[in-house]
């Protein structure tokens, strides 16, 4: 495809579209490593090579930003302490972050990261990206949750009103 004959705003989406397929894998990506213990490293690696990978064809399998995805999943890891200490602070009394459905926990650790680590892009993009990730996965209720705490969370670490 050549794509200088790709208009700019054809770039642009296709770039958005690229990040929220990362968003989503690493989503998918943390919540498979939760359920099956399997380190970051290989779960990265199975990601990239089936389906963050290239088909036959040298075609993406899935039309994803690998860098971010990396990023998204490695960093989660690797500053999961905070990321779970910025969202306990936003539960309600006596609820516990284990009580959390585990793709909601993903999708939260995902947000909160991008939010934390992630200055240059407005926090209401960062929170609308997942929330709609949250759409996917659940009716309104999950999703309603999901969009408050992170809201919520936004205001806290971006210190923002």
């Amino acid at each position: 495809m050549n794509t200088d004959a790709v208009s700019p705003e054809a770039r642009k989406e296709l770039m958005r579209a690229r990040r929220a397929g990362a968003r989503l894998a690493a989503v998918q990506a943390l919540y498979q490593m939760e359920q099956t213990e399997q380190g970051s490293l290989a779960t990265i690696r199975e990601f990239m090579e089936d389906r963050l990978g290239l088909d036959d064809d040298g075609r993406p399998v899935e039309e994803a930003d690998p860098d971010l995805f990396k990023w998204i999943v490695s960093g989660v890891v690797e500053h999961q302490e905070r990321i779970d200490e910025a969202v306990i602070a936003r539960l309600a009394n006596g609820w516990r972050l284990d009580r959390i459905d585990s793709t909601s926990r993903a999708i939260l650790r995902s947000a909160v990261y991008e939010l934390i680590f992630d200055l240059n892009l407005p926090s209401q993009i960062i929170v609308d990206e997942y929330v709609s990730i949250a759409h996917a996965f659940f009716d309104a209720p999950e999703s309603g949750f999901v969009n408050g705490l992170l809201d919520a969370v936004a205001r806290d670490v971006r210190k923002t009103g």
